[in-house]
């Protein structure tokens, strides 16, 4: 059992984790999937619908991770009561380690796991990757499904002659000598890592796979104790308008605090919504989110405001009774409206483009 590969999937409530546990499902059923949620106890009530959802949809419970589950009080008020009331912060994410990392690393243990994350082919960037070696990443919606430290281990120098038997071995003929040629050019300033990645992608991602896999197996890796793993064959590529669709075509459904809502200030219109699940009083929300908790869900922002003692504040310089003036909810909404015409058009026809995010999913995003 020691070997045994465990395959999980953390659920933030956002769009792209509960798209990419439907597509999962859907297309590799022969994994046997663990979902989990991390409950900071502060989630929007949209999240625990999102998370029921799923559940139906999946066929199977999602596992509630909490922190200090022996105390009486919610994590996160557990936790600040012993931080001396210090708000977590961009430069202090004390609430992602606590409430986050540590109970997902605690239900997972010692244990050998591919941990199977949402980040979209349209996203450039890389997201958590557990300091646990016994913890893979992998990233179904993009064309490149493997982590940053597995990618630099198989293209570094040292390793062209494995993967050019690799090449030999598994490519067609008539894309051998190409591939060849990408295998054995030797990074340099030139040349670089992502140069030699996207080549080797464009001229047959499975294939390329395939010799991750292999080279995986001389590894300590998760995946090197796996006779197989279907995910080498994958050659998707989903983008935010694809997430979407799975969550409508699914039943799902998209999470209600990404539906845009209109509001009018001085005769001006706008349009605005959440762009992120997490707790309600994420300090990575823009202004005008704050807004919308102040005007969407009065008591939430009332309960954010409380949080606002011995001069931590959730925004830097302002506290949230400042923020909530009329008159300057009226600046952050014209502000707003001023930068989103500046953009012009969003190319996507879907919810959330109108805050300038790529992604944000707040903290459940940083580690999943």
């Amino acid at each position: 059992m020691e070997n045994k590969v465990r395959h999980v999937l953390g659920i933030s409530g956002g769009k792209d984790s509960a798209a990419l546990a439907i597509y999962v499902k859907d297309k590799y059923p022969q994994l046997d999937i663990e979902y989990y949620f991390c409950d900071t106890g502060k989630e929007l009530e949209e999240t625990y619908t999102v998370i029921k959802n799923l559940e139906v949809y999946l066929g199977k419970s999602i596992v509630v991770l909490k922190a200090a589950e022996d105390s009486h009080i919610e994590s996160f008020d557990h936790f600040i009561k012993f931080k001396g009331k210090f708000l977590p912060s961009t430069f202090n994410r004390w609430c992602t380690k606590n409430l986050k990392l540590d109970p997902f690393e605690k239900w997972i243990g010692n244990d050998l796991v591919v941990s199977y994350v949402g980040i979209r082919g349209d996203e450039d960037r890389e997201g958590y990757i557990s300091t646990k070696s016994t913890v893979q990443s992998v990233f179904p919606f993009r064309k490149n499904i493997w982590s940053e430290d597995v990618i630099a281990k198989v293209l570094k120098n040292d390793n062209i002659k494995f993967l050019t038997s690799q090449y030999i071995e598994n490519i067609e003929s008539s894309k051998l000598d190409r591939a060849l040629e990408i295998v054995s050019e030797p990074l340099s300033i030139k040349f670089s890592q992502s140069d030699k990645l996207n080549a080797l992608l464009g001229i047959n991602t499975p294939v390329f796979n395939n010799a991750v896999f292999n080279f995986l197996k001389t590894t300590k890796y998760p995946l090197s104790k796996a006779e197989n793993f279907p995910l080498i064959d994958n050659d998707d590529v989903k983008v935010l308008d694809d997430i979407f669709d799975i969550l409508r075509s699914s039943g799902v459904g998209i999470p209600k605090y990404y539906e845009k809502i209109e509001f009018e200030i001085n005769g001006q219109k706008g349009e605005y919504a959440r762009s992120r699940s997490g707790c309600f009083f994420c300090f990575y929300q823009q202004k005008i989110e704050w807004v919308w908790l102040y005007e969407q869900h009065p008591e939430l922002f009332t309960q954010a405001m409380e949080y606002e003692k011995d001069g931590y504040t959730w925004i830097q310089d302002e506290p949230l009774r400042a923020l909530i003036k009329p008159e300057r909810i009226e600046k952050i909404k014209l502000e707003y409206i001023k930068r989103t015409a500046a953009k012009g058009k969003p190319k996507s026809k879907n919810l959330i483009d109108i805050l300038g995010d790529s992604e944000n999913e707040g903290c459940a995003a940083c580690f999943i």
